[in-house]
This record gives structure tokens, sequence and C-alpha cells, in this order.
């Protein structure tokens, strides 16, 4: 079938899902003002960097007593800080269902070596969360960003919990509802939902990660960056914006930015709203379509940041090289900009949803995408 290019092209073809797509209304100038060739450690350095913790904590309905940190080498860095900071007390039930959940139960089980259970589900499908050792530490991804799939909500966290919880975030966080009852660490980056530049962090402790900080030393050395205590007490400096190193202000004023205008688009529920739009607008084109579908199986399950794509026609017959060519032919025509299946995830398409997306320019590559998936039938016959 040979199809006409569709006549509209979206504003912005960005959707990469990391680093994401910047805020609609982004510029150059919102970093203008940025403490630039100052020091961290200045009162502008310390304002701005606790102004990014505080006004996170107000978006994200973050608990007064629960610490945020910026913290180096983005949500890989959080997440590492938080395993071989607190993990070894007690036995680690590893969740797995997309990649970089997989990297974090491969750390566990081979660098740190300690004792686990590790519980993996294919791509496309979950771990039952309900049936997990909670008197165990506990550590899991809650959207799979390679996979497509999140956890639809914290109900199966019992509230009496020996163990921590300890969630990687970074493409749930300001997209989705994040139970912080259920979460006893939490990290994100800014490059995902917020569209803020990458490298830097954040870790969301609650009080008993704190507690378990204070009361436990791990039996391997700890590198500097990933030093929460000192002398057996948290570092509390570390989580009103004293970073552990360096941090770029100019990316600290890139993340203010990005924070005041999630808050000109009505905060968390206006973002997950945004984000929402987003997803249903894929959903709906795949449910007029037999040829593409959403690779998470279940509905309830399907994330509305990275929403990743299979093709299910009969006629492809490599569907990595066919998903390729796809992407290739996206990319292009400048219509849609990296939306290739993440390396070790199954072949098909990756589009980015998150809240710094506009719907319309969704609506308008959907159509490309017909083409596009037309004329590669088209070559295959």
């Amino acid at each position: 079938m040979t199809t006409t290019k569709p006549a509209k092209r979206p504003a912005n073809p960005r959707f990469s899902s990391g680093p994401c797509a910047k805020p609609p209304t982004w510029t150059p100038a919102a970093i203008a003002d940025a403490p630039l060739g100052r020091s961290h450690r200045a009162a502008v350095g310390k304002e701005r960097l606790k102004a990014a913790i505080e006004t996170t904590r107000d978006i994200l309905g973050v608990p007064a007593d629960y610490k945020i940190g910026i913290v180096p080498a983005s949500d890989t860095g959080a997440f590492e800080m938080a395993m071989w900071s607190m993990l070894g007390e007690r036995h680690v039930d590893m969740v797995a269902w997309e990649s970089f959940g997989s990297g974090w139960v491969s750390d566990v089980l081979n660098q740190l070596k300690i004792p686990a259970t590790k519980h993996i589900a294919g791509y496309g499908e979950i771990v039952d969360m309900a049936a997990l050792n909670y008197d165990n530490d506990v550590c899991f991804t809650w959207n799979g960003t390679t996979s497509g799939v999140r956890m639809p909500n914290g109900d199966m966290i019992p509230d009496t919990r020996a163990g921590l919880t300890m969630c990687d975030a970074t493409s749930a966080a300001f997209a989705m509802d994040l139970p912080w009852d259920k979460l006893d660490v939490t990290t994100f980056s800014w490059q995902k939902v917020m569209g803020g530049e990458a490298a830097h962090g954040m870790l969301i402790l609650s009080p008993r990660a704190v507690e378990r900080l204070e009361s436990y030393t791990p039996a391997w050395p700890l590198p500097k960056i990933f030093r929460l205590t000192k002398g057996g007490k948290l570092i509390d400096g570390i989580f009103t914006g004293a970073t552990i190193n360096t941090p770029s202000m100019m990316c600290v004023e890139d993340y203010l930015f990005a924070l005041n205008w999630a808050k000109s688009v009505g905060g968390l529920k206006g973002l997950q709203h945004r984000a929402t739009a987003n997803a249903q607008a894929i959903f709906n084109f795949c449910k007029t379509r037999n040829w593409i579908d959403n690779l998470a199986v279940d509905p309830a399950t399907r994330s509305t940041t990275s929403v990743c794509l299979k093709f299910t026609d009969d006629r492809i017959f490599d569907g990595a090289a066919f998903a390729k060519a796809v992407a290739k032919r996206l990319e292009a025509e400048k219509v849609a900009l990296d939306v290739g299946a993440y390396r070790d995830a199954p072949a098909g398409l990756r589009i980015w949803c998150g809240a710094t997306v506009e719907t319309s320019d969704i609506e308008a590559m959907l159509p490309w995408l017909d083409w596009a998936f037309n004329a590669e039938i088209d070559a295959l016959a």
C-alpha cells in the first residue's frame, strides 16, 4: 500500500526517552541568570540548590520528614549510592522487568555479592509484587523505561514491613502517583519527565532509610561520592544543598526553570494529565491498527511516559531490521527523533510521552508512523 506523506509535521519532533524534550516554553534565556563562575558553596549557589530541593518537595508532595538530596551521576548514581550504602543488613528481593532493573539485580549479585533472591519478568510483563517478602529489602523500578511497563499502584506494599523499599522512579516521578508512605528510598533524574539536563540525580529518603544509614555500616569500603554518613550520623548538609561534589549551576538553573514551568501547568496533577493525554493518543492509534500494539500486556501496567510498541504484522520477517528502518524513515523526515527501542529490549519503537511533550505533536507524528510503516511494507514486496 503506497501512501502520501502527511501534510502536517510536529512542531517539536523530539520524542527521545532521555534526555527528553525541554519544557515547551524553554529557550536559552531560561538559564541566563545561572550563577556561572560562582562557587556552589557561595550564598547564591546554596540558595539555588536548596530551592531546587524544596520546590521538588512541594510539587511531588514529599513528606516534610523525608530527606531530599542532589547527588552525582544521574539516577544511576543515586540508586547505586542507595544500594551500596544500605543493602547487606538483611536479605534482598531484587525485582526486574526491564533493562535498568536487570542492571540493579546484576550489581547486587555480582558486585556486592550479598544474599538476594531475584524476581524477573519478561519484557511486557510485570513481577507479582504482592508475592514478595517485605521483611527483606526490596529493590525495583516503578516504571520500566525500556519495557513500557509500570507499577499500577503501591497497594501491594505493606505499611508494616521490616525491610526497606528502594524504588528507581526515574521515568515515573512527576508523571505518576508515588505513594511516599510505601517508599523508603526513591531516586530519579532531571532529564526525564522534567526535560532537564543530565548528570544529576535525586535521592529521597524516608525516616526508616535514615535510621538504616545511621545504624548499619556496610562490610565494603565506600567511595567518597557514595558516603551519606559521617561518624554514624547522616550528613544532613547533602539534603539542604551542600552537595557531595561540584554540581553544574547551569543545570540547576535549568531544573529550576522546569520546576517553575510545572507549576504553571497545574503542578503534579497538570504534569500527570499531560503525560496521560500523550500516551492515550498512542493507545487510541494502536487500537485502530492491526499491525502495531503496546509491548505492555496488561493495560493497567502500560507506561504513560515511555510508551513501547511492537510491530505485529505477519509480513514482517525481520522485526529488528524493520523497526530500525521505520525509525530511520521518521528521523530522515524530521518528524520523530530517537524513537527506536532500547538496545536490550524487543524490536520496536519507544515514544516518550512525558509532560514536556505536547499532545499536538504526538497527534501530528502518528500519521507519519502510518506512512513509514506502509513505506517499509511496500519495500518488502
